[in-house]
């Protein structure tokens, strides 16, 4: 089979492997699609706890497609049938993943790309964020997983005011239900813009989804007292500084809405999938760009920069 190989600092080598065989409870997927997640551009950049050579496919872990060998021990799945599960060789044309892990994917979902614990992951970052209708919600950066978040938070009937650098991503914004939309440029006309929308109060809830100190800053200031600040952004390139002077004052509720365990993140998945067939999540408009396995460099890339227009890339099989 073919899987793409990160073989250094933005250095990627498509190459031919044995194709794996599935061990007991476990199951082989023929790949489709793989999401490219943020998180991703650590090892694409190089960071300094990235070794090389990856393993073949990794860290391609956004992954679904259909069901192609069966493992001893497992009888809950049928060949052919499309699932999505959490992989971590999902740059590549076949991958391994445990059946306790796999989730059957509804013929309503057929014809579209799903990238299954992406969607998983803004599921539960808006469940443990705690959104009630009547609430004022400011999302501070509007990627993929902004743009998800406004969609949920909007639907619970919260007042979303998005934040983003970007003017392509705050029309997304708009699309997806946000009420006001505020540019991400000058920090003090941001916090004076969201205090006169909020008659001095600020936000009840801060989703900070950029991954990076000032907008981890900013969504601070923006938190009401007693309010909740969410940390969804992925914070990667180094430490993080913290007012916690402004924290303590405040009395804020800080939540690290980042998961770990694989059972949670099965439960946002299989959300997301009632969601997505609700039409709450439209997987169409949060996917903005394709690549073939050939062109994998270039859809880190993209995640990286975030040219006008990208919210989101995913390699296709």
């Amino acid at each position: 089979m073919r899987a793409a190989v990160l073989t250094g600092p933005r250095t990627c080598e498509l190459k031919r492997i044995p194709i794996p065989t599935p061990g007991p409870n476990e199951l082989r997927i023929r790949i489709q699609g793989c999401g490219v997640c943020g998180s991703n551009a650590a090892s694409w950049e190089g960071m300094p706890w990235t070794q090389y050579p990856m393993e073949p496919g990794a860290p391609g872990h956004e992954t679904w497609g259909t069901v192609d060998a069966l493992g001893p021990g497992v009888n809950d799945f049928r060949l052919g049938e499309r699932v999505t599960a959490l992989s971590y060789r999902g740059y590549a044309e076949y991958d391994l993943a445990k059946a306790s892990e796999t989730i059957t994917l509804p013929q309503a979902l057929d014809a579209l790309p799903f990238p299954g614990e992406a969607f998983g992951c803004a599921m539960n970052i808006f469940r443990r964020s705690e959104i009630r209708a009547g609430q004022t919600v400011a999302i501070v950066g509007i990627g993929f997983l902004g743009a998800a978040l406004t969609r949920l938070v909007s639907k619970a009937g919260a007042r979303v005011l998005a934040i983003s650098r970007r003017p392509y991503a705050l029309e997304i914004a708009k699309a997806m239900g946000a009420d006001e939309l505020i540019p991400m440029d000058d920090h003090a006309k941001i916090i004076s813009r969201v205090k006169a929308l909020t008659s001095g109060v600020l936000c009840d809830r801060v989703l900070e989804a950029a991954g990076k100190q000032w907008p981890l800053d900013l969504s601070a200031e923006l938190t009401r007292e007693r309010g909740r600040l969410i940390i969804a952004g992925y914070h990667q390139d180094g430490p993080r500084q913290v007012n916690m002077q402004l924290w303590n004052w405040r009395g804020l509720d800080v939540i690290n809405a980042h998961e770990r365990d694989p059972q949670v993140y099965l439960a946002g998945i299989r959300d997301s999938i009632q969601a997505t067939v609700s039409g709450t999540l439209n997987p169409d408009m949060l996917i903005t760009k394709t690549f073939p396995l050939e062109r994998l460099a270039e859809a880190l890339e993209a995640t990286i920069q975030r040219p006008d227009g990208f919210l989101k890339a995913v390699v296709m099989l």
